[in-house]
């Protein structure tokens, strides 16, 4: 789709030229979800591909994934759960050979598959900010239905995957109405150095839950029944999303135990 109040585009080569985000101007990477509607309140463009980030860094603490790293890539890179959670969006080769794990990050919907893998391994976002860069555990950088933690400014540079995670046993479920349809619910598991897991898709905001070791299945009732709502909308009722959240967490239990 085209863009007619874009007038500016600028393709920074280094941070200094990331100066000067704000109101009207948006980060652009791989453009997917950006260039598929009606943008009015934008007048310029900053494309992050002319930084030159490196997709997949592995270091001696696990793995760096840069924002700009496409879906195909990650999947190339061997990053555990991240075929499934591609597979998750139901999307086509020319979606996932462009669009990116930062944007997928930030746009925050609820059925963001990136953030369901960030929330799986425990994922940190580094953000760079124009006075000071933080870090930021991806299941408190997604806070609502396209809202983020990002501050005016702000861009997210990577997401840290801790080895400990990576190394992990992990179990993945998904649900949803129709077979290519978007997710209703997604649930991960991981056993490691405990038993954790994570819900996204079937509620506004992902939820983390961890456990010294497997739950009972008493203690997973509790654990979802501490979440305060469950996202409505055509892909599927709060009553449904809850059920089936339900389901699948028990299906992952009985999978790590």
């Amino acid at each position: 789709m085209d863009l007619p109040t874009v007038t500016g585009l600028r393709r920074p080569v280094d941070r200094a030229g990331l100066a000067g985000l704000g109101p009207g101007t948006a980060v652009l990477a791989g453009g997917t979800w950006l260039f598929s509607q009606p943008q009015d309140h934008l007048h310029t463009l900053v494309d992050l591909t002319g930084l030159g980030w490196a997709p997949v860094t592995r270091t001696a603490d696990g793995v760096s994934v840069a924002a700009t790293c496409t879906i195909d890539e990650l999947v190339a890179a061997g990053i555990p759960l991240a075929d499934e959670c591609a597979g998750a969006l139901a999307a086509s080769f020319k979606i996932t050979s462009q669009a990116t794990v930062g944007g997928n990050v930030c746009l925050a919907l609820p059925a963001g598959s990136m953030t369901s893998l960030a929330v799986a391994l425990d994922g940190v976002a580094v953000l760079w900010g124009p006075t000071e860069d933080r870090r930021v555990p991806v299941v408190d950088l997604v806070t609502g239905v396209r809202t983020t933690a990002l501050r005016p400014g702000e861009v997210l540079r990577s997401l840290e995957l801790p080895a400990a995670a990576l190394s992990a046993r992990l179990a993945f479920r998904r649900a949803a109405l129709s077979a290519q349809g978007r997710s209703g619910a997604v649930v991960t598991g991981r056993r490691g150095d405990g038993f954790v897991l994570g819900v996204t898709a079937a509620t506004p905001r992902p939820w983390r839950f961890g456990f010294p070791d497997v739950p009972s299945s008493d203690e997973i009732v509790a654990a979802l029944d501490s979440v305060p709502d469950w996202y409505d909308d055509p892909h599927g009722s709060p009553d449904w999303r809850r059920h089936v959240t339900g389901v699948l967490a028990g299906q992952v239990r009985e999978e790590l135990a």
